[in-house]
């Protein structure tokens, strides 16, 4: 009923004014409180909801933010679900506001017409590195935006980031304490500076601490996604260096190396451990249950929109620096070593 009620219908039984009512839906004008309590008692009978377009032309903004993830390949986004806990944290963040939000997934030269196209009232962008071109464009913009996972060095930007190295150094002193010393690792993409930059140096660290040497041989730097995983159980289920221990820098790639494992005769916990990095929903009922570095997606997603609108709304901000902790959930998948 609601979208064939107009505010001439709630004038009209309200026996008040239209412009009375437009008054009182929008918060504006000298409303008495007797009327304003007899507009919103008919407005409710009539469960009346206000035009998203009349509002947006109201107050010059389209009440649609984005989620941008640049350089992904196509179906990455569908494919892992920490963008799905990502976006839930900034739909749950923005629903009070009634700001709407979409999830774009573009690559490195995309040229952001999107965003001018759609009235975008900001953007909240996903691991963006200082030397891409991307970066420079959305800076140039000038709209609201708030980065994450993107250590940006200008401190004037607004950014929530994970203590990603923090993350690095407990997933493998993990596995060190557990009597592994072969670890390899799954970086995904190493960039200077990036989310799996910081997560490497936390993994070196932990390796110097406990003096084992590095091993270039034993970083892969593949996809993060499950086909990534999956395809270096091949590379790594007869490594020369007898592998015993695994950490992958994402849970969808840990979970593709799990099943890889698996279909070439090698069994986790017992032959080889296994870390993965997120602590996405279904991690804790895989088979086996996955250790794993947690992060508070749904958080993270809520303090960058909160942050986004502060901007969007003009309100003063406390910090433009957010950094969210990490912790060792340990499951199923990792098991102490056990020489042959």
């Amino acid at each position: 009923m609601s979208n064939k009620v107009s505010i001439k219908d709630i004038a009209k039984i309200a026996n008040v004014s239209i412009a009375t009512v437009s008054n009182v839906i929008n918060g504006t004008g000298r409303v008495s409180a007797d009327t304003k309590n007899k507009v919103n008692k008919v407005i409710q009978e009539l469960q009346f909801v206000p035009s998203a377009s009349a509002r947006s032309l109201k107050d010059k903004n389209s009440h649609l933010i984005a989620v941008v993830v640049p350089f992904v390949e196509k179906g990455i986004l569908q494919d892992n679900p920490f963008y799905w806990e990502l976006v839930r944290g900034v739909e749950n963040g923005a629903r009070n506001h009634e700001v709407q939000v979409i999830l774009l997934g573009i690559d490195e030269h995309e040229d952001f017409s999107f965003v001018r196209g759609r009235h975008l009232d900001g953007l909240i962008v996903v691991g963006v590195y200082e030397q891409s071109p991307a970066y420079r464009k959305i800076l140039s913009l000038g709209v609201p935006c708030v980065f994450l996972d993107s250590y940006l060095s200008d401190p004037a930007l607004y950014q929530v980031d994970l203590d990603d190295e923090a993350g690095g150094y407990l997933g493998t002193k993990h596995l060190i304490g557990l009597g592994h010393r072969a670890i390899a690792v799954l970086t995904g993409r190493l960039e200077q500076g990036g989310v799996n930059y910081f997560r490497y140096q936390g993994y070196l660290r932990a390796l110097r601490e406990s003096g084992i040497p590095e091993n270039p041989d034993l970083v892969l730097e593949i996809d993060s996604s499950i086909q990534g995983g999956y395809q270096a159980a091949q590379r790594l289920g007869h490594h020369k260096d007898g592998i015993t221990g695994v950490f992958a820098f994402s849970d969808v790639s840990a979970m593709g190396l799990i099943r890889g494992m698996h279909d070439i005769g090698m069994r986790v916990p017992e032959d080889v451990s296994v870390v993965g990095f997120d602590d996405i929903f279904y991690t804790q009922y895989m088979i086996p249950s996955l250790t794993t570095i947690r992060q508070d997606i749904v958080s993270k997603g809520q303090a960058a929109v909160t942050m986004l609108l502060d901007q969007i709304n003009g309100t003063a901000t406390t910090s433009r620096r957010v950094t969210v902790p990490v912790s060792l959930i340990v499951r199923q998948s990792t098991n102490s070593f056990r020489k042959i």
